[in-house]
C-alpha cells in the first residue's frame, strides 16, 4: 500500500488537546447544577457512555479555544502535506469529537456514542474494521491506547507515562516518543497564585487591633498566614477548573495554565484536595476555633466557585465575607473577641473593592468589543452603577471608622486616640482613587494585586501605619 494511502489516526484528550474533555465539561456540567452528582452513580450504572453523552447533551464547547498540542498538530499538518488521510479517534462523546474533527479539518472521527465507550479494545476494533490491521498509523497517550498500538502500522506516543513507554516499548522498540515541553514549575506556582497569598496578611489585624505582641499570638497568627495560604491556593485551583471554558474566552485568563493547558487538567482535583488537607491540618495544629473558620471559608469559597460567582451583586458580598473571614481567623488563632466595629468595616470595604474588580472586568469586555452574555450576570450597561456602589460602600467603611474613633473603646487602646481621625482622609483619598483609576483602565483584573504594586497606595498603607503607631506610642 502506498504511503499516501496510510491514513494518520489521532486521539483526542491528552494527545491533539493538552487537556481532559471530560474532566472540563464534567465540572462545567455539575457546576452548573450541582444536584447533578447525585445523577451520576445511575449513570454509571448504564455505561461510562451514558454518563459522557448526559454531559455533552447539556455542555457546550468551543473547538476554537481547546489547547492544542503543537507537536501533534505539526505532524498532522505533515500528513496532509504528503497527501495521507487524517482521522480523529476519541473516546469522548462524538458531539466534541465531531467538532473537533470540524475545527482541525479532520476527514473523519470516531467516538463514543450513547451507548459504546469507544476506548481500549473497543478502539482498536473499530479501526481495523474501517482500515484493516497494520493498515494506518495511530497517535496515542496512555495505557488505554496499547490495543490500538498493537494494531497499527506506525506507533507514537505523546508525553507517555513510565509505565506505558514500558509496555509500548516491548511492543515495538522503534515507536515514536513525543515529548512536548515538560509542565513548567513556572505554571505550577502560577496555577497556585502565591502572589495572592498576601490578601492573608489579614489574619494578622486582630494582633494588631488588640495589641497582643506576645510571641506566641504571633506564632499563632504566622500558623494561620500559612493555613489560608494552602486553602486560597486550593480554591484558586478549583475556581480555575471551573472557569476553564470562561478564562479562555478572556483577553487575559486564558494564559491560567489549566485554560491554557500548561498543567495537566487531571492533576488539578489531587492538587486542589491535598492543599485543602495541608491547611486543615495547619489550621488544627492552631486551634479548633481556627479549623472551624477554616472549614466555613472553603465552604464558602466552593459555593462562589460553583454558584454564587454568577449571581448579581451576591458575588461581591461573598468576596467581601471571604476577606472578611481572614480577619476573624486572625482573632480565632489569638483567642480574642472580634470586634463588632472591625467586621462591619472590613464588610464595607472589602466590598467595594469585590464591587472594583466587577468593575474592571467590566471595562475589559466593553475595550475588547466582547460579547454581552459572560459567566458574570453584569450588563455593560450596570458600569456606572458598579462604580457608584463601590464607591458608596467604601465611604461607607470609613463612615464605620470614624464612629469607631468615637466609641470608648478607643479610648482604651490609643495613648493619642485623637490622631485616628487623620487615617480618615487617607482612606477616603486611597479608596477614591482606585475607584477613578479603575475607570481609568489602569486597574488590573485584581485591585488588591494592584493596590500592592501601586506606589500611592502602599505610600497611603505606611502613613496609616505611622498614625496609629503616633496613636499607640506614649511620646
Amino acid at each position: 500500500m502506498a504511503e499516501e494511502d496510510i491514513p494518520l489516526i489521532v486521539d483526542l484528550d491528552g494527545t491533539l488537546v493538552r487537556s481532559d474533555l471530560l474532566v472540563e465539561t464534567g465540572v462545567a456540567w455539575i457546576a452548573a447544577r450541582p444536584r447533578r452528582l447525585a445523577e451520576i452513580p445511575d449513570l454509571l450504572r448504564r455505561g461510562k457512555a451514558a454518563l459522557k453523552a448526559a454531559i455533552a447533551a447539556d455542555t457546550l464547547l468551543d473547538a476554537a479555544l481547546l489547547p492544542y498540542d503543537d507537536a501533534v498538530s505539526a505532524l498532522v499538518a505533515e500528513a496532509r502535506r504528503d497527501g495521507r488521510r487524517v482521522w480523529v479517534a476519541s473516546a469522548g462523546n462524538r458531539r466534541y469529537v465531531a467538532a473537533v474533527a470540524e475545527h482541525v479539518g479532520a476527514d473523519g472521527w470516531f467516538a463514543s456514542d450513547d451507548v459504546v465507550n469507544l476506548s481500549g479494545e473497543t478502539k482498536a476494533l473499530r479501526l481495523v474494521e474501517a482500515f484493516g490491521a497494520k493498515n494506518f498509523d495511530y497517535v496515542g497517550n496512555d495505557r488505554a491506547d496499547l490495543p490500538i498500538w498493537a494494531v497499527c502500522r506506525r506507533r507514537f506516543a505523546v508525553r507517555p507515562s513510565r509505565s506505558t513507554r514500558a509496555a509500548l516499548a516491548a511492543l515495538d522498540p522503534n515507536a515514536v516518543v513525543i515529548e512536548p515541553p515538560e509542565h513548567s514549575w513556572r505554571a505550577w506556582v502560577k496555577l497556585l497564585r502565591p502572589h495572592q497569598w498576601a490578601k492573608n496578611a489579614l489574619v494578622f489585624v486582630p494582633l494588631v487591633t488588640s495589641h497582643s505582641f506576645d510571641a506566641i499570638s504571633i506564632l499563632a497568627s504566622l500558623f494561620a498566614c500559612v493555613a489560608f495560604s494552602l486553602a486560597a491556593s486550593s480554591i484558586y485551583v478549583v475556581n480555575d477548573l471551573v472557569d476553564v471554558d470562561a478564562d479562555r474566552r478572556h483577553p487575559t485568563k486564558r494564559l491560567r495554565p489549566l485554560a491554557a493547558g500548561t498543567v495537566p487538567i487531571l492533576a488539578a482535583p489531587l492538587v486542589a484536595a491535598a492543599l485543602t488537607a495541608l491547611s486543615l491540618i495547619v489550621g488544627m495544629a492552631v486551634s479548633w476555633p481556627l479549623t472551624g473558620v477554616l472549614a466555613g471559608y472553603l465552604a464558602l469559597t466552593t459555593a462562589y466557585s460553583f454558584s454564587l460567582k454568577r449571581k448579581m451583586l451576591i458575588d461581591a458580598i461573598t468576596l467581601a465575607a471571604l476577606y472578611t473571614l481572614r480577619v476573624m481567623a486572625g482573632a480565632a488563632a489569638i483567642a480574642v473577641p472580634v470586634s463588632e466595629w472591625l467586621l462591619g468595616f472590613s464588610m464595607f470595604v472589602f466590598t467595594a473593592l469585590a464591587l472594583i474588580k466587577r468593575h474592571v472586568e467590566l471595562t475589559a469586555r466593553i475595550d475588547a468589543h466582547l460579547h454581552e452574555a459572560t459567566n458574570r450576570n453584569y450588563h455593560k450597561s450596570d458600569l456606572g452603577v458598579v462604580a457608584a456602589l463601590a464607591a458608596a460602600s467604601g465611604f461607607n467603611a470609613v463612615t464605620v471608622l470614624a464612629l469607631y474613633i468615637s466609641s470608648d473603646n478607643v479610648r482604651r487602646l490609643y495613648v493619642h486616640h485623637e490622631l485616628l481621625w487623620l487615617v480618615c482622609p487617607v482612606l477616603m483619598y486611597w479608596i477614591g482613587r482606585m475607584i477613578l483609576m479603575a475607570e481609568r483602565r489602569l486597574v488590573d483584573d485584581d485591585p488588591v494585586v494592584f493596590a500592592l504594586r501601586d506606589h500611592n497606595s502602599r505610600a497611603a498603607f505606611v502613613l496609616v501605619c505611622l498614625i496609629l503607631l503616633a496613636a499607640t506610642v506614649n511620646w
